[in-house]
């Protein structure tokens, strides 16, 4: 039976222990320096000379399960929808210079069994970090494919143990608008907010991101500890968590909050349901010239199209 999703399972080679990944990012560092080459050069084209301390963010390896190359670092860290800061993708990264990220704190707490606060240190020490190599498809109708690194929300919800009346799971990103200028906006509902039914939450899939391209998470892209949904839409992702609650009624977001009828809780990637202002069958890719075809789950069907059985996915907003 043909699958409709376009999806292909996570393989081994796209979740890769972070000792690894660094391991090889620092081999070919160093063959970039002893050796000089054009191919160094030619997988990162916008650096004119390679140093021992110049990072070598791009090579072919990096890659999705689809064969879809990775954003550049710079792409990554240089255009970002962060409205804490800015609604001006270039302007976080210059307005998030400076934010304080240590020491910093993840509340988990709710309808669980032990609940608790982790420091972000215990968060690196005791869930195994991974990297995973994720589209992010914006609502704005662009994307990217990042590497990132961190590790299964699954894993910590195992770890605080959900009652059975537990049925969705919320998150809380920082309220510091002395370091957050955008929070002074009186246009939105701050804290900002997420949530997840638990099922999606517990699924294989659902990231905390810790990292990017095997490096510390950089504010401008919710350092030092945000969600990774890559089958919803970027706003589900939320940045800079401090507290996970887990809870039996869905909860109010933020974007859902603001416009009920253009973001919905749902926010599933689905290029048949189009945003009221504009569609949703085609995405541009940051760095490409040519638009492309938006997958159902954004190419993650396979692993998610089950939670989704029996409910109306036009309702998506």
């Amino acid at each position: 039976m043909n699958n409709p999703y376009k999806s292909v399972p996570v393989r081994s080679y796209e979740i890769t222990p972070k000792e690894t990944y660094l391991s090889r990012r620092d081999f070919i560092k160093a063959a970039g320096v002893v050796a000089g080459s054009a191919a160094l050069a030619a997988c990162a084209p916008q650096v004119e000379e390679v140093t021992s301390t110049a990072p070598v963010h791009n090579f072919p390896s990096m890659s999705d399960e689809l064969g879809n190359p990775a954003n550049t670092f710079e792409e990554i860290t240089s255009y970002n929808n962060y409205y804490e800061f800015s609604t001006n993708k270039e302007a976080v990264l210059p307005l998030s210079k400076g934010f304080t990220t240590s020491p910093w704190t993840v509340e988990v707490t709710g309808m669980v069994n032990k609940p608790k606060t982790y420091g972000f240190e215990d968060l690196l020490s005791l869930f195994t970090q991974e990297e995973r190599i994720y589209r992010l498809r914006c609502v704005e109708a662009w994307s990217m494919v990042i590497p990132w690194n961190g590790f299964p929300l699954a894993s910590l919800l195992k770890a605080v143990e959900p009652t059975s009346d537990a049925k969705y799971v919320r998150f809380e990103t920082v309220y510091r608008p002395e370091e957050m200028k955008g929070q002074g906006s009186p246009f939105y509902p701050w804290p900002y907010q997420e949530g997840l039914h638990i099922r999606e939450a517990m699924n294989e899939l659902t990231l905390l991101a810790t990292g990017i391209y095997g490096e510390t998470m950089l504010p401008q892209n919710g350092a030092p500890i945000r969600l990774v949904v890559p089958w919803k839409y970027g706003f589900k992702s939320i940045k800079s968590i401090v507290k996970i609650e887990l809870t039996d009624q869905r909860p109010d977001t933020l974007w859902n909050t603001v416009a009920s009828n253009e973001y919905g809780f749902l926010a599933n990637v689905n290029p048949n349901v189009d945003h009221p202002r504009w569609s949703q069958a085609s995405e541009r890719r940051i760095g490409e010239l040519s638009r492309r075809e938006t997958l159902m789950f954004n190419g993650y069907g396979e692993q998610v199209a089950d939670l989704y059985d029996g409910i109306d996915l036009s309702l998506n907003y």
